[in-house]
């Protein structure tokens, strides 16, 4: 990864024009730019003679083809009148929609992540890449900080950051957690699921996933232990049975017991006043601050159990 620190990055901060708030509504066109750049130095751009596909080739078409179909389309652009490199990325760079966008990005990254980090030896030798797919992953996320713009490549999707701290301090070793912890991968998807929708503005639906996601960490860990339990459990009564067969410590029971408290009023109980229930006649409106503030205390209470897992 190369990010230089050049004269005129040095002025701008100095000046104190680095933007310290993160905005969501636009993706700037010297961004789009530097994001074009990553994926050339990652992927390439040679393309295959005649009826040949290069590998930079079948990822662009990938791209296309996958997101022609969701958006209901023959194709992202003209294919015919250039190569499928710029068929695809001109359309982002002209696409005013930050959600197409940000599908676009995410898309690729993720094929740069999977597909291209299995033949990453084949592309440096075929393609002339000079980027790994690490390094192209963490100059994107780099750059979306450079510009402000709240979002974060990692584990496969984009996702919104609304506080760096609180991202950096809970939500990654969260996600983290939720990766090496494979009897997690339940949890880990409806996590996912949760920040896909607070992203798409789906707020009851976040709030559903962030529940989801609480829950399934609870049945996780009494499954792998074999504690008694039953699927339909609620939230409370399966911290309950954590509790019981000594998940915390029991020189923390009393902590514990007022944690419970928290939970029980935090997490399970704004998604049934807000999601979980039918909203009669009137439209019920979630805030995102409520979602985003469901979202981090989901990540905290996660990794907390997690946590004491661990020293069982």
């Amino acid at each position: 990864m190369s990010i230089l620190n050049i004269f005129s990055k040095r002025q701008k901060a100095l000046r104190g024009e680095i933007p310290d708030v993160y905005q969501y509504e636009t993706i700037p066109e010297v961004l789009k730019v530097q994001i074009i750049h990553i994926i050339k130095d990652t992927v390439g751009t040679i393309t295959g003679g005649g009826y040949n596909t290069s590998l930079s080739d079948s990822v662009y078409h990938e791209v296309n083809k996958k997101l022609s179909k969701e958006y209901g389309q023959f194709s992202l652009s003209n294919i015919h009148d250039k190569a499928i490199f710029e068929a695809v990325y001109e359309y982002f760079f002209d696409e005013n929609d930050v959600e197409k966008c940000l599908d676009i990005i995410e898309l690729t990254f993720r094929l740069i992540d999977t597909s291209v980090r299995e033949n990453y030896y084949r592309f440096e030798r075929e393609q002339g890449t000079t980027q790994s797919p690490q390094s192209a992953i963490d100059e994107l996320n780099i750059r979306f900080k450079e510009h402000g713009v709240g979002y974060e490549f990692s584990d496969g999707e984009i996702i919104r950051i609304d506080s760096q701290f609180l991202h950096s301090e809970v939500v990654k070793p969260t996600l983290n957690v939720l990766q090496v912890s494979k009897f997690l991968e339940g949890a880990k998807q409806e996590f996912l699921s949760a920040h896909s929708h607070y992203r798409h503005k789906k707020y009851k639906e976040s709030l559903n996933e962030c529940l989801k996601a609480f829950e399934s960490t609870l049945k996780a860990i009494c499954k792998k232990h074999d504690w008694d339990h039953s699927e339909n459990n609620t939230a409370k009564k399966l911290l309950n049975i954590c509790l019981t067969n000594g998940l915390v410590p029991s020189y923390m029971q009393e902590q514990f017991n007022q944690f419970l408290g928290l939970l029980s009023s935090g997490v399970p109980t704004i998604r049934n006043k807000e999601s979980g229930h039918g909203q009669g006649a009137e439209v019920k409106n979630v805030s995102p601050e409520l979602v985003s503030y469901t979202l981090h205390l989901t990540a905290s209470n996660i990794l907390f159990l997690s946590e004491c897992e661990k020293k069982l």
